[in-house]
């Protein structure tokens, strides 16, 4: 398609190029929040999930494979097989036809671990009468691999809405949890210490130690250098005990001290703190590199096998293998590790010279998340080399035995038995949590979660969490306080109170998390831009002053002398698209480095660039955006945007909003206006005082003195004039080299906040632990979970009937998708108090709207019924209810099939299945079975008394071991009843006080009566002024009709509306603008002498209800061993008076009523005691005598009351060999 001439003209017209448009920056940050949304769509919420399963699914799997491609018989090296690729096939179950095509949702209903086969190609070699031949195999499965739901594996995977409802999906549901046995399972992100970093810090002696924990695709391995009064020491597993590190780095061929010394640096106090440790060196008589070797030799551990690679002494291994790991060693030149150990001994020094110099280990740059896609790659790695090594094992057996007739396959010993595959070892560690991986030193627990559908935030929130790496019993402040460094990484909110409060957190909505970047290309491209190598460089010039280190991962590549010029370069290229976009430099002045870091697991944030503080993003770009021509990856390719990570912050300097330059200077320029107009006044008084004193000759003395006060005004005025002039230019100057040096700009501001705290309307206004409270409740509130939320079986679903979406909303709402899956209601509240029913946070609820179906929810259980088949074949049977007899009454339920059809009302100890099973399920029985060999085992229904359920459906199915599973929703829909608890999104919660008529209740004039009513006394101590703004925007915003905004920090950007606004809107609409509304009692129809705050607020119902918590009892069941009344509300349990309440009732003087509580109503017994022994005896009921079992004599016994678990303790401690003998009296 060519151009024509009148293109052309077109194109050369002025018209035709806006040139004022194009080069206008954007006016206010509102444009840039588009790329938000964009972002959404290509990174961050779960998109890190899906990026790390891919890229171990993609390149981590075949990595692995690679480092264990050959494996061959220990006793015939002829006999090999080779991994020649390996791919994971689609998701699919293996049936009796061959392989279904399976999609999660199928699982989830099945109870059945959504996987695909792992499919291997072969080239192996095999045998048969001496003879061998090579051939190969193509897609031979070895396991099967669970799938993560929408990664690049999954059938959802690039679906759209109407194709995911076909598959049964709900098209908002976020994806990045796995289907195990049905039920979905998150991997938490694990949070740790970046490996491969030196890292300085002191133990509790106060000890300066710099420690590496190195960790490559071979060998992990922990070093630490420490310092123990004044002598430098190596702590390593492999050896004994602490080595002085002098002789460490005399064994690795650096034998003159004078070296060493350079090495660490000429300064005398850095030669002075290694003096000690060199005269110790000298003191154990190692001058040479062999003394040291022979040293050490003696040091190391002895191992009970050796590897083959330890020919030139264990010393030497573990110098080259296993000290600093990660630092490679080639053709024997310890160099590079002579200069590492170099730096991390001058760090040490620093450090112990200068506190500031120690490393922080909670500050964000010093850690690592580690995503699913790792933890699966290592336990892959486990389970692969376990199947490796079974098959060889496999192989030599069969090769063992002479008579080799038959034809030998080595590809047949891949299958592996069942509790040693690969299938299995995956599906048992994502199910259980525990991840118990020898080979790599990691015992975790509970890595994974069940996704909890409470309600759709809430899952949301799941797969942001990041788990800690401590323990949360531990009372340590450091790593649960908010660090700086969590800015826009992390979110400052969304943290659970208690004993996990700081340590458990939420990945803010912007961020993402790195995966691996291949190292070769970066690392040349680091020396093409001159930085000067290790190998040529002398320990003289390791730590010169013009000069800085350059570490790539940990890795220390060499020296540039310019490392501005080199970070600037290694950024341009990044912004050009030529290396990674998550790459990261960062220039440390104090330690004289410039870090380099492409490892994963590195959070990073997207920042829009700005030029001397302008932005790169353009008006005409935003358009590019909305049109759909641009994406947020031209965005990066184009270099207006950069990804940068918590280390590359420190160089940067970000504004939160764009300089309106051209505004500023009106208003400076207005300011100096003001200021001119004042000194002209002036100047005008100081002529009239001229004018004055020419005529103070004619005039009294009075008026001239008038005068003069004036022309002293005058001055003053002048004064401050100048004085205004000098500060406004004070003010642009300091604003200019501030716009001059910005480097970047933030997107939005609200994107520091997470995704349950961007529910949070306007909660910059609130105090913070209030916002910090409502992330916990949103995740308990009750309304929709999914789009396929009726066809799910879950074991407990909690649904609103009526849920709305919130009428004042922020921009997360929107972008996560809460308003179309919402869980709560608008409630119209009035804040007053009224009938004392509303003390402690309770609220007055309006009887009529509970009848119109404010918070109605339904709440649906799971129940589970199996035929289960026998050893010996006998299965258990469904029988047709009897229609007559003494049980008929409770098997109204059930249909003609045995089991209860749905749309049947249940109530409690209803039969819900009238199942039998048979008498004898071990021994082999000939024939059909007789009506006499089964018995009754029906299964009834438990639930609240009084209350009415419906059975909703029933499924039948075969669970995995093919019996028949028949699954029972029971559906229960419930009205808010006293004590049910409800919040606002403020952390404001309270529970239900009592519930009026709506003829009581207080009205306005417009006949609006609200749905609540809340005591005024919960705001001034909460000073959550959040809700009232909330408040009064609902308001204005059913009277014009349109959502209002309050997401955070929204104001300047136009994100939330200014209370200014609102309150214009209210008084256009006829309201005060306070929101205050003249409100008339309902119960005398007189005016309320008080104007009311009245509107709507967004009110969530929390799972916490009355009726599941509501427990008594009288009599009941007892437990076996203590005869004390059971415990909990399921056992039917008793509620214990425990020691607190024991004291209270002493304290009370009570003394009857202790002994009623503590025995005669919980497990009293009478025993026999002799008087002689003190020892417990028995009635003997042949002889009506009593016995004391120890004297063998009845004479001399008393009976009395005691507990049974006193009697209980008496007989334990017997059977100890402790004798507690009783002393009786005679009661007065």
């Amino acid at each position: 398609m060519g151009l024509d001439q009148n293109d052309l003209e077109m194109t050369n017209d002025e018209h035709f190029v806006d040139k004022q448009k194009l080069t206008a920056p954007i006016k206010s940050t509102a444009d840039k929040f588009q790329l938000v949304p964009e972002f959404l769509k290509v990174r961050g919420l779960v998109k890190q999930h899906l990026d790390s399963f891919n890229y171990f699914v993609n390149v981590g799997i075949r990595k692995i494979i690679r480092a264990n491609s050959r494996i061959q018989s220990t006793l015939d090296p002829k006999i090999y097989l080779r991994f020649l690729d390996i791919r994971i096939g689609e998701p699919s179950v293996l049936t009796v036809s061959g392989a279904d095509k399976i999609n999660p949702h199928m699982c989830r209903l099945g109870d059945t671990t959504y996987a695909a086969p792992i499919y291997v190609n072969i080239e192996y070699a095999h045998g048969s009468n001496g003879q061998v031949s090579h051939s190969f195999k193509k897609d031979v499965i070895i396991g099967r691999m669970p799938i993560m739901l929408r990664s690049c594996l999954c059938v959802l995977h690039g679906k759209d809405e109407e194709e995911l409802a076909r598959l049964g999906e709900c098209p908002l549901d976020p994806g990045g949890y796995f289907v195990i046995k049905g039920t979905e399972k998150v991997l938490l992100i694990q949070e740790q210490l970046s490996k491969n970093r030196i890292i300085i810090d002191s133990d509790k002696k106060g000890n300066v130690n710099a420690s590496v924990t190195s960790s490559t695709e071979m060998t992990k391995s922990k070093t630490v250098i420490q310092m123990e009064k004044e002598k430098i020491y190596l702590f390593l597993h492999q050896f004994v005990k602490k080595i002085p590190i002098i002789i460490v780095l005399k064994a690795m061929g650096m034998e003159s001290d004078q070296e060493i010394v350079q090495m660490v640096g000429r300064d005398p106090r850095f030669s002075a703190s290694l003096l000690p440790s060199i005269e110790e060196c000298i003191s154990e008589g190692v001058h040479t590199r062999q003394q040291a070797l022979d040293y050490l030799e003696a040091k190391a551990k002895k191992q009970s096998y050796t590897t083959p690679s330890e020919k030139d002494g264990r010393a030497l291994y573990i110098l080259r293998e296993l000290f600093l790991a990660h630092v490679p060693v080639r053709d024997n030149n310890f160099r590079q590790k002579c200069f590492y150990v170099g730096v991390m001994l001058r760090r040490m020094i620093e450090a112990m010279l200068n506190k500031d110099a120690m490393d922080d280990k909670d500050y964000v740059g010093n850690k690592r998340l580690e995503l699913s896609g790792q933890l699966i790659s290592l336990l892959f790695e486990d389970l692969f080399k376990t199947m490796i090594t079974e098959a060889v094992k496999k192989v030599d057996m069969i090769l063992q035995k002479t008579s080799r007739s038959s034809r030998f396959d080595f590809s047949q010993s891949l299958a592996g038995d069942k509790h040693h595959s690969i299938t299995y070892g995956l599906e048992r560690t994502l199910s259980t949590g525990n991840f118990d991986i020898k080979r790599f030193k990691m015992h975790r627990k509970g890595m994974t979660q069940v996704l909890t559908r409470l309600s759709f935030i809430g899952s949301m929130g799941f797969i942001t969490k990041i788990s800690p790496q401590f323990e949360k019993s531990r009372k340590v402040s450091g790593p649960r306080s908010l660090q700086p460094s969590q800015w826009g990484m992390l979110c400052p909110c969304d943290t659970p109170e208690g004993e996990a409060c700081g340590l458990v957190k939420n990945l803010a909505l912007m961020t993402h998390v790195t995966t691996d970047e291949e190292e070769g290309p970066l690392v040349a491209m680091c020396y093409k831009l001159g930085v000067t190598d290790l190998e040529v460089l002398s320990a003289e010039e390791l730590h010169s002053p013009d000069s800085f280190l350059v570490v790539f991962n940990g890795l220390i590549l060499g020296k540039h002398r310019r490392p501005q010029y080199f970070a600037n370069s290694l950024r341009r290229l990044r912004r050009a698209g030529k290396i990674g976009e998550f790459v990261s430099v960062f220039i440390n002045e104090k330690q004289h480095c410039v870090y380099v870091a492409s490892d994963g697991g590195r959070v990073c944030r997207p920042l829009v660039i700005a030029d001397k503080g302008v932005s790169r993003v353009k008006q005409h770009h935003m358009k590019e955006l909305q049109d759909g021509v641009r994406t947020f990856d031209d965005f990066i390719r184009d270099g207006l945007i950069e990804y940068l990570d918590v280390n590359e912050e420190n160089n940067a300097l970000i504004a939160l909003y764009e300089r309106d330059v051209a505004m500023e200077m009106a208003e400076a320029a207005k300011t100096i206006e003001d200021a001119e107009a004042v000194e002209k006044k002036a100047a005008k008084a100081v002529e009239a005082a001229k004018a004055a004193e020419a005529a103070e000759a004619t005039k009294t003395v009075k008026a001239a003195e008038a005068v003069i006060e004036k022309a002293a005004e005058a001055a003053e005025a002048a004064k401050v004039a100048d004085a205004v002039k000098a500060a406004e230019a004070a003010k642009a100057a300091e604003a200019d080299k501030i716009m001059a040096e910005t480097t970047h700009i933030e997107i939005e501001p609200f994107t520091i906040l997470g995704v349950v705290a961007g529910l949070i309307p306007y909660p910059h206004h609130n105090q913070s632990p209030r916002n910090t409270y409502q992330c916990a409740m949103g995740k308990q509130a009750m309304g929709n979970i999914a789009y396929n939320q009726l066809n799910r079986m879950d074991t407990l679903l909690y649904l609103l009937v009526y849920p709305q979406r919130p009428l004042l909303t922020t921009r997360t709402i929107e972008l996560v998708g809460y308003d179309k899956l919402g869980a709560g209601q608008n409630a119209t509240v009035a804040v007053m108090s009224n009938t004392g029913y509303d003390i402690e946070d309770a609220i007055v609820m309006n009887k009529s709207s509970l009848d119109r179906g404010f918070g109605r929810c339904i709440v649906m259980k799971k129940l589970v019924a199996t035929c289960q088949k026998y050893v010996n074949d006998t299965v258990d049977r469904i029988l047709r209810p009897q229609r007559t007899g003494p049980d008929a009454e409770k098997m109204q339920v059930l249909d003609d099939d045995g089991i209860a059809s749905p749309g049947e009302i249940i109530r409690p100890n209803d039969v819900y299945i009238n199942k039998q099973i048979p008498v004898d399920t071990r021994e082999n029985i000939k024939g059909p079975l007789s009506d006499s060999q089964y018995r009754p085992a029906r299964e009834y229904f438990k639930g609240p008394e009084g209350e009415t359920q419906v059975v909703d459906r029933v499924a039948i199915c075969t669970d995995r071991n093919g019996h028949l599973c028949i699954k029972y929703i029971i559906r229960h829909t419930r009205r808010p009843e006293l004590g049910d608890k409800f919040s606002s999104r403020h952390g404001q919660k309270g529970v239900c006080g009592t519930i009026v008529q709506q003829e009581d209740f207080p009205f306005s004039e417009l006949g609006i009566c609200p749905d609540l009513i809340m005591n005024p006394h919960g705001f001034p101590s909460r000073m959550t002024v959040g809700k009232m703004i909330e408040l009064l925007g609902s308001k204005a915003g059913v009277n014009c009709g349109r959502f209002h905004y309050g997401s955070a920090f929204g104001e300047r950007s136009g994100h939330a509306d200014k209370v200014e606004t609102i309150s214009a809107t209210l008084v256009q609409k006829g309201f005060s603008y306070s929101g205050k509304d003249v409100l008339y009692s309902g119960l005398s129809g007189e005016p309320l002498q008080a104007y009311i705050f009245m509107g709507p607020i967004y009110y969530q119902k929390l799972k916490h209800m009355v009726l599941d918590k509501m427990h008594a009892r009288g009599s009941g069941p007892r437990v076996m061993m203590t005869r004390q009344p059971t415990e909990g509300k399921s056992k039917n349990g008793g509620l214990r008076v425990g020691e607190m309440e024991r004291d209270c009732l002493i304290a009370y003087g009570a003394s009857n009523l202790i002994y009623e509580r503590l025995m005669v109503s919980s497990d009293p017994f009478e025993v026999q005691v002799c008087r002689a022994c003190g020892l417990l005896g028995y009635y003997n009921y042949k002889q009506k005598k009593a016995v004391c079992s120890t004297c063998k004599d009845g004479s001399n016994i008393a009976t009395m009351k005691l507990p049974y678990a006193c009697k209980l303790l008496f007989q334990e401690l017997q059977s100890m060999n402790v004798v507690p003998r009783l002393k009786l009296e005679e009661a007065s």
